[in-house]
């Protein structure tokens, strides 16, 4: 159990989503939590205004053509200004009590597996790291003795209904998923979507890319993996369920037929703060849950017609860590093209299960064979991207 009276946070990608909400969680408990590094990626601006506010002992940056820029903004305000990529690992290096991994896409895996030999708790938001380098980063956790904590709403909510229950009580999960904007959408209308409708998401504020992943269902893909490692289950262990009001955020079934959920409104916050303070709860500035007003909650299956990818999640464990690897880095290439308005919506799906059909299977043993598959399979997504 941590010092809750000093408990020191590292954050990587605190510029994100997620980062800002760790730090509004932080601006409300001042008096337990102390930012000991700041790690962001390109919003110079951003992480300026943060480090003047927060005063950690390090800032980092990675984008080092703003390096001189960040130097300048906080010169003699006695803060270490590292810049760069090996800046963002220098910085992972600075003794923590907790460090919230909240760094987008496969470009945390490193960052996190560096912070792990300097910190007592991952409090992990960075889904990609597991699904690219699960057997390496949960190894290297217990190995340095370090508690894996989810921040995912989803997962939070799993760990949440299993605590202090026998692992031989859990007969499943279930893994909620609010089906996003294109829930409703006849399928010829979701292949041909702009990122304008795929970026309007009913319930989360969330950042582009994962707010993509969230209209294709392959945040849940990755969520489905994601929950394979944490909680050391097989893939008949899972069920995804489409819940449009995203207030269950997900429920175990135990053997006497009894089931937990976890319910709140959808607000990132509360699953960040039950990470940084577990097995305490900290009092927070959210919203109450109003079921009178709310007046129904709904499930439905899947269209798995229409959303591909999620089905492609169990194909990608059962293949292996290098076709997990190549899932991953296919869509990330392909809504970065998405996003950058070269391709419709329907083609990243196209890009994803194409890309996996082609790719060939490898030892994964190794940060750097994790990072040489990686490669690899963004090369092949780029020569598959429509022109």
């Amino acid at each position: 159990m941590l010092d809750a009276s000093s408990t020191t946070l590292t954050l990587l990608g605190a510029s994100g989503s997620i980062g800002q909400s760790c730090l509004d969680v932080v601006r409300q408990h001042l008096d337990t939590f102390r930012i000991q590094a700041l790690v962001g990626g390109a919003n110079l601006q951003r992480l300026v205004q943060d480090a003047l506010e927060f005063r950690p002992a390090c800032v980092a940056l990675a984008d080092d053509s703003q390096g001189q820029a960040l130097e300048t903004a906080l010169a003699g305000q006695g803060i270490e200004v590292l810049v760069g990529a090996q800046g963002v690992l220098e910085a992972c290096t600075r003794p923590n009590d907790i460090c919230v991994s909240a760094i987008t896409g496969f470009a945390g895996l490193e960052p996190t597996l560096t912070a792990l030999g300097h910190t007592k708790r991952l409090a992990l938001a960075n889904k990609e790291s597991l699904v690219c380098g699960g057997s390496l980063l949960m190894q290297a956790a217990r190995a340095a003795g370090v508690e894996v904590l989810p921040v995912d709403s989803e997962h939070s909510a799993i760990f949440q209904a299993l605590h202090q229950q026998p692992r031989a009580a859990l007969r499943s999960i279930v893994l909620t998923a609010s089906g996003g904007p294109f829930r409703t959408w006849e399928q010829e209308a979701i292949q041909a979507a702009q990122r304008e409708q795929a970026l309007a998401h009913p319930n989360w504020d969330m950042g582009a890319k994962v707010t993509v992943d969230s209209a294709s269902l392959m945040n849940k893909a990755l969520e489905f993996i994601e929950a394979l490692y944490l909680f050391d289950l097989e893939p008949e262990d899972i069920e995804v369920v489409v819940h449009p009001q995203s207030i269950v955020h997900s429920m175990v079934q135990f053997h006497d037929g009894s089931y937990l959920a976890q319910l709140g409104a959808p607000d990132m916050r509360s699953p960040i703060a039950y990470a940084l303070t577990y097995p305490q709860r900290a009092a927070l500035n959210v919203a109450p849950l109003d079921l009178v007003t709310l007046g129904s909650l709904s499930f439905e299956a899947p269209r798995h017609e229409a959303f591909p990818l999620l089905k492609l999640a169990e194909q990608a464990w059962r293949a292996g860590p290098s076709a997990m690897i190549a899932f991953n880095a296919l869509n990330e290439v392909a809504v970065s093209a998405f996003l950058g308005r070269k391709i419709l919506f329907g083609a990243i799906a196209q890009v994803v299960v194409e890309g996996m059909q082609r790719c060939e299977s490898a030892a994964i043993t190794s940060l750097a064979h994790i990072q040489h598959a990686d490669k690899s399979a963004r090369q092949l997504a780029e020569a598959l991207i429509p022109r």
